[in-house]
């Protein structure tokens, strides 16, 4: 019997990225691949890459050109570009770098199989295309592994807002929902592999519209019927926009106890002015009345959000106006960055803020949003929450695991396993996590 041959995957980005790669492991699983952590040990390379920073594709380049090397000692190693990136360079990567073998965008990864045996064969081998095939049903009987406590699954993915800055509509499409059927199938899936907890993902996942047995499902349609499935104990989503955030939604939130009380809900600046530059389609005010109503459906609600600094025209008054919205908000954890040209998006395009003056403002909202988010972290002391563990700690006897809240907490003298839910009180918080004992 011969052996299996190995697949290595870098996966760069989001969350859908990783979820991607995953299901890019299967379907090569059904090919005798097993995956290993060492590009060296490698039959085949992927980069699973991301186009949301500046210079991502340079990045990747960089990134090939460590394997040159590699690909000399082992002329049949193939080497592969997934993802933003790919789908955004397409033949380029291979006029740039010949050692790729295979460039496959984020829509096509179901056709990976067929790629890689025609890789094989010699030839060079690209699939940008946005097929009408499901990639999903595509992937259904492949090998499944056991697996962790949690996982991600996408239900949505594309998006049609085409904000100012973002590259996404154009390196995933237009927005696509899943059918609920589908979902629930992949749910019990993952429940019966071991999962406890789904993170729902989409570009803009409350904007979920799949096809349910009585017409279009919402999200929050879709959470209560994954409310019912037996074993799956923890439900969350991301990432929302804010105009999508429906009521049935917002009620969910009070009503559903799967459903945590956290929520990624990015605003990304506080001037009315930059935002409509930006084509966010959402004022401050809405902003700031939208988290009002979703507190007062779930009033220990963590708030997590993403902001860009140094956007174009952005003025030291508009950038007054984020430090003042993130002042009333109060994040639990946020995403801050400067912004960086994406090439093909109208940003790119306008008068750029000073780089020493764009630097010196993310790092003044980066202390705000440090100081809040520590602000929330010491609250959590005296109090009790459920805790998911996930895995081993540092130490003897100790296991990590996730709060409701997604914070991070450290059990000592901890007899659960990996997979158990257990209430725990939280006795301290450190920079970036809490630690706790056992109430029982």
């Amino acid at each position: 019997m011969s052996a299996p041959k190995k697949l290595f995957i870098k996966t760069y980005g989001c969350q859908m990225n990783v979820y991607d790669s995953e299901r890019m492991a299967e379907a090569l699983g059904g090919e005798g691949y097993v995956e290993t952590k060492s590009p060296d040990d490698a039959d085949m390379i992927l980069l699973n890459t991301c186009h949301i920073r500046e210079k991502a594709a340079e990045k990747v380049y960089s990134e090939l050109g460590r394997f040159k090397g590699l690909k000399a000692e082992k002329p049949d190693l193939k080497i592969g570009v997934a993802g933003c990136v790919a789908q955004a360079e397409g033949q380029e990567i291979m006029r740039r770098q010949p050692l790729v073998d295979l460039v496959v965008g984020p829509q096509s990864y179901h056709r990976l199989p067929e790629m890689e045996a025609k890789a094989r064969e010699g030839e060079k081998v690209l699939d940008t295309d946005f097929p009408e095939e499901d990639k999903f049903e595509k992937l259904k009987n492949r090998p499944k592994a056991k697996r962790g406590p949690t996982a991600f699954l996408t239900v949505q993915e594309g998006c049609d807002k085409f904000c100012a800055f973002c590259v996404v509509p154009y390196t995933r499409g237009a927005e696509v929902s899943r059918p609920a059927d589908r979902i629930l199938r992949e749910a019990q899936d993952l429940v019966e592999r071991g999962v406890r907890e789904i993170t729902l993902l989409g570009q803009n996942v409350n904007a979920y519209h799949g096809a349910g047995p009585n017409g279009d499902m919402t999200l929050a349609q879709l959470i209560w019927e994954l409310d019912k499935v037996d074993g799956l104990e923890r439900i969350r989503f991301t990432t929302s926009h804010p105009n999508d955030m429906q009521d049935d939604l917002i009620e969910a939130h009070g009503t559903c106890a799967k459903l945590m009380p956290y929520l990624h809900l990015p605003v990304q600046a506080g001037s009315d002015k930059i935002l409509k530059r930006m084509n966010r389609a959402h004022t401050a005010e809405s902003y700031l009345r939208l988290i009002e109503r979703i507190r007062a459906a779930r009033p220990d609600i963590l708030i997590s959000g993403d902001f860009i600094v140094g956007f174009p025209e952005e003025t030291e008054a508009d950038f007054q106006a984020t430090l003042d919205l993130v002042e009333e908000v109060k994040y639990g954890t946020a995403y801050s960055f400067k912004y960086s040209t994406r090439p093909g998006t109208p940003a790119a395009e306008r008068p750029q803020v000073d780089p020493k003056e764009a630097d010196d403002r993310l790092q003044r909202l980066q202390a705000l949003l440090t100081t809040q988010q520590r602000e929330v972290q010491d609250s959590m002391v005296g109090r009790d929450v459920t805790v998911l563990f996930e895995k081993a700690g540092r130490f003897p006897g100790q296991m990590v695991g996730k709060s409701d809240y997604l914070h991070a907490v450290h059990v000592a003298d901890c007899d659960r396993a990996i997979g158990d839910l257990a209430r725990v009180r939280i006795l301290s918080s450190g920079a970036n996590s809490l630690a706790g004992a056992l109430i029982d």
